[in-house]
Order: C-alpha cells, then sequence, then structure tokens
C-alpha cells in the first residue's frame, strides 16, 4: 500500500478533494506523501524544540522531491511525572505512541515517515511502530540538553534529584538547593546525562535507524537542525531503495545494540525497550543473552550518572560512531548490516576517531571488562531482574543485608527520610511491577534520596518497578516475577537477608525452599490498584519486565 492507493484514478477523486481542501496543489499531490511524526508539545524540555527540527526535516524532503505532512505523538516527561501519580503513565505511552502512529500511517496511506521523537517512551513506542508498519523510515531526534553549572562543575538533572536527599539529611542549605534548580536544566532538549532519552536515541543510531550524531549532538546546535534536513533528504533516498525498518532492525542489529548498551553504560530501561522494539520486527530477545554480551564487552564510557561527564562531552570526543569503532577493534559487532544511510556499518563507522581517550575509553584500558548493565538471576528474580552496574560503587557490587520492605513508593520515601533506613539495609519496594503499579513507575525519587543522604555506598535498593536512567548505586529493578504476579519479592518480609553479587549476576534471600513454600501458601493476590481506564486496561494485557512489558493483546509482527 502506498500513497497512490488514494491520490490516482477516478475513484480517489473524493480523497484528492480533501487533500486540495488542505491547499495542496496538483505537483503536490503527485509526489510521494511522507509522513513526519512530531513529539512537539510545550510541557516536557526535550520537546520544546522539536517544531524547528520538524520544520528543518520538512525542508530536507521537500528539497528531495518528497511532499512532507506533519501529525503528532504524545510525549510525557519523565522527570515531571516523577514521584507522584504521573508516573505511572509514563512507560504506557510506549504503547499508545505506537497504536496511533500505527493508525495515522495506515489510514493516510503515507508512503514514507521520519519521526522526531526525543524523550523517554516516544523514542521506543515510535521504533515499535516504525518495525510494525515496516514502511521507509528514519529517526531524527530533538537533542540532549547542555549541563547546567554549579559551584564550578557540570551538573545535571540527577544532581536536582539528589541535592533534595542532600538538603533534606542538612547536608547542603536552602540557598544550595535553590542554585541546582535554577541551574542544573539549562537549555531545552533530553536531559544532559546518559539517561533513558538519551540512552535510546544513541541506541537508535546504532541499530542504523538514524543518522551520525542522533544521539549526541547538543538540542541548541545549529549542526542538529542540519542533520534534521539530511535525515528529511535520506528519507526520499530510502523511500526509493525500498529500505525498510526490518532490512536495518535484524537480529544482529539488536545484538549490536546490546554490545554497544554494555559499552556506553546506557540506561537499564534499555532492557524493557530493546525487547518489545524486537517483538515488532519479529524478533525474540532473551535477556539471557545480555550477560554473554556483558562477559566479553568492555564498558568504554561513565557518562552522569555514572560519572562526570555528558552527552556534550561524548559528542566532542567522536560521539556513537567513535564508541562504535572502539568496541569493533574487539569484533564485537556485525558490521555488514544495511543502515538507513544506504551504507553498512562498516562504512559508516570507517574513519571514525576517538578523540577524546579519557571520555571514551581505549578498550585497552577500559573502566570495566564487563559491561555497563547486568541481568541478575536468583530465588528472590527467578525470571530476571537488571542493574546499571557501571554506576554502583565498587564496594556494593557485593552485598548482603536486611530488607526493609514497602509495598509502594510513597512508604519507602516516607521511611527513607524519616530516617528509618540506615547503613547496610536493602530497601525492597514491591507492587511497582507493569501490573502491580499498574504501569512500572520509576524510583528515582528514593534513589536519589539514599545518594543525597551518603548512603549510596551501604544501601541496595529492589524493586519491581524501574529506575530513571538518572539512577545511580546498587538500585536493582525489573524483578521478575513481579510481586502482583505472585513472585518471589511478594514474599520477603523485615529482617530477611537479601544477598546480592553482581558480579556473578545472582540475587537471593537466605530463605528455606520450606520457609518460601510456607510463606506462599499465606499469601494472597492484592486487588487492583486501579480498575477504571486506560491503566486498568493496559495491567489487564501487559507482560512481565522480563518480557519488555509487552502487550499480550497486539499481533506479533510478521517478517515481509
Amino acid at each position: 500500500m502506498n500513497s497512490d492507493s488514494m491520490k490516482k484514478g477516478v475513484g480517489c477523486t473524493p480523497q484528492r478533494s480533501l487533500l486540495r481542501a488542505l491547499g495542496m496543489t496538483d505537483e503536490e499531490i503527485e509526489k510521494p506523501l511522507i509522513g513526519i511524526v512530531s513529539s512537539y508539545n510545550e510541557i516536557v524540555p526535550g520537546h520544546m524544540n522539536i517544531d524547528k527540527i520538524v520544520n528543518a526535516v520538512k525542508q530536507g524532503v521537500a528539497m528531495a522531491g518528497g511532499n512532507p505532512v506533519v501529525f503528532p505523538a504524545i510525549a510525557v516527561c519523565d522527570g515531571i511525572a516523577m514521584g507522584h501519580k504521573g508516573m505511572k503513565y509514563s512507560l504506557v505511552t510506549r504503547d499508545l505512541i505506537a497504536d496511533s502512529t500505527e493508525c495515522m500511517a495506515i489510514a493516510h496511506a503515507f508512503d514514507a515517515l521520519v519521526m522526531v521523537p526525543n524523550c523517554d517512551k516516544n523514542v521506543p513506542g515510535l521504533l515499535m511502530a516504525a518495525a510494525r508498519l515496516n514502511i521507509p523510515t528514519i529517526f531524527v531526534s530533538g537533542g540532549p540538553m547542555l549541563a547546567g553549572h554549579v559551584k564550578g562543575k557540570k551538573r545535571s538533572l540527577s544532581s536536582m534529584f539528589e541535592a533534595v536527599g542532600s538538603y533534606n539529611s542538612g547536608r547542603i542549605t536552602e540557598e544550595e538547593l535553590n542554585e541546582f534548580e535554577n541551574k542544573v536544566c539549562p537549555t531545552c532538549g533530553s536531559c544532559s546525562g546518559m539517561y533513558t532519552a538519551n540512552s535510546m536515541n544513541c541506541l537508535t543510531e546504532v541499530l542504523g535507524m538514524a543518522l551520525r550524531g542522533n544521539g549526541t549532538i547538543p538540542a541548541v546546535y545549529s549542526e542538529r537542525i542540519q542533520l534534521a534536513k539530511h535525515a528529511g533528504m535520506k528519507i526520499m533516498e530510502l523511500l526509493e531503495k525500498n529500505i525498510r525498518p526490518r532490512d536495518i532492525m535484524t537480529e544482529d542489529a539488536f545484538r549490536n545494540a546490546l554490545t554497544m548498551d554494555m559499552a556506553l553504560g546506557c540506561s537499564t530501561n534499555s532492557m524493557l525497550h530493546l525487547p518489545a522494539i524486537a517483538h515488532e520486527c519479529g524478533i525474540e530477545l532473551d535477556l539471557d543473552i545480555a550477560n554473554d554480551i556483558s562477559s566479553h564487552t568492555p564498558n568504554l564510557c561513565h557518562l552522569a550518572p555514572a560519572g562526570h561527564t555528558y552527552m556534550e562531552d561524548l559528542n566532542e570526543a567522536g560521539g556513537i560512531y567513535a564508541v562504535m569503532s572502539e568496541i569493533n577493534k574487539l569484533g564485537l559487532l556485525k558490521t555488514d548490516i544495511i543502515t538507513c544511510t544506504g551504507k553498512t556499518i562498516a562504512e559508516n563507522i570507517s574513519g571514525a576517531i576517538n578523540k577524546n581517550p579519557e571520555l571514551i575509553r581505549p578498550v585497552e584500558n577500559p573502566y570495566s571488562k564487563t559491561g555497563g548493565i547486568a541481568v541478575l538471576k536468583g530465588n528472590l528474580a527467578p525470571d530476571s531482574c537488571v542493574v546499571k552496574r557501571s554506576a554502583v560503587a565498587p564496594e556494593m557490587l557485593r552485598h548482603t543485608g536486611p530488607a526493609k520492605v514497602f509495598d509502594c513508593e510513597e512508604d519507602a520515601m516516607a521511611a527513607i527520610n524519616g530516617g528509618k533506613i540506615v547503613a547496610g539495609d536493602i530497601v525492597v519496594i514491591r507492587y511497582e511491577g507493569p501490573k502491580g503499579g499498574p504501569g512500572m513507575r520509576e524510583m528515582l525519587n528514593p534513589t536519589s534520596a539514599i545518594m543525597g543522604m551518603g548512603l549510596g555506598s551501604t544501601v541496595a535498593l529492589i524493586t519491581d518497578g524501574r529506575f530513571s536512567g538518572a539512577t545511580r548505586g546498587a538500585s536493582i529493578g525489573h524483578v521478575s516475577p513481579e510481586a502482583a504476579a505472585g513472585g518471589p519479592i511478594a514474599l520477603i518480609k523485615d529482617g530477611d537477608i537479601i544477598e546480592i553479587d553482581i558480579n556473578a549476576n545472582t540475587i537471593n534471600v537466605q530463605l528455606s525452599d520450606e520457609e518460601f513454600a510456607k510463606r506462599r501458601a499465606e499469601w494472597k493476590p492484592r486487588e487492583p490498584k486501579i480498575t477504571t481506564g486506560y491503566l486498568a486496561r493496559y495491567a489487564s494485557l501487559v507482560t512481565s519486565a522480563d518480557k519488555g512489558a509487552i502487550l499480550v493483546s497486539g499481533c506479533s509482527a510478521k517478517k515481509a
């Protein structure tokens, strides 16, 4: 199906009359119809400049002979939604975005698409839509925010959340807290560290669905506008050559993405999104392969929150292609895959230079010999859980301590702020999973409070919810099965001794099989927290985190 199906012939005169109502000329109607999916809005800082990106894309499409038409996609700002009921509506928008884009693209018979996302869920949501639709598609993001500056040091949103914990524990003054508030987010763009939005924009580049610089060129740079024009021109080449998303996003491409995920130290949310995108491509991405990939993939970057460098610094160091070139010295990437450039990965990264070996470590001198993310299993998480290993203090890679158990984020925050969490504790927050939340809230508030209070090297946090890419510390999320599904995390009690060994990829609680069986016999499922509206519908359809929290009602995409 293409736009000719609603433009050509006598039978399509009603449709053409409606196109003329839009002001289209005969010349425009004759051209290929290119949909530009714009996630512009006035509430998300990462999206406030997207109108300019979209206009640049339109120019590029028109210059290359296409007829550009814009339609919208929603986006939630995770930072603004954090810590209240709104966070339940973050992850769930991923499927709304994919579904609504599918509806718009097919209903209006677009020939090709340019996706213009930026923040946490609309990047994977639009990648899911691209895979499902499988018409020529290219991505160009709104770009990352520049880092802020406080007391002569670069800062970012994670610094802000941790500053709240520092203030609550008396470590900084109200005046110092106010300085953070006014300076950590100085420009438009996706927040400046290797958080979820930037992780996914970088991995979109790795997957081959975006041009060089998509993940790293700052939002405020004119170079970002130039990139958008080039993306608009490039989509016409992809259309002419009929290069489609499932030609690009192959199983090898997803293995490349997991490899680069480990090298870059991306957000743990990538472990939700990559399987969901792969599923739409007809590929089942088993997270069991993540540890195998991690075992021979060195971690080369420590961007915030793991370190004190930011997306603008990675851009200056050579960007994603430079990291790919460095990693490929070990032969870890499949480089014969076609990409949206019309060239292979090998051709794309040929000549890429690492301009800052302090920021992008050479493979001979990595931050660690294993990757930035670890998947753990054990009797507490039989199906798996996930931790950003590169952001964990060395002394917390192995930790044993007593559980302090909470059935929601709010109760945990009250205990943390009330001084009830002490060195050695393991905070357990449950009933926050995909079904139990519902919506699998991010736990940046409690992790930041722990770090801000100076407990980051002595306290761990475990949840069946998830973490912001801005989280650092021994923060273990995506525990599967979740509590609402009767997973072992539902059976834990205060004082149970939990053993975490991130290097060994294990997580266990010191309970006998007999004690587990006794507690399971006593356990009763909880009534749903929400019984009406979209969240109730989502909870009834969503799978577990280890499966990517996909919706079981949707039909799996079949390979073309």
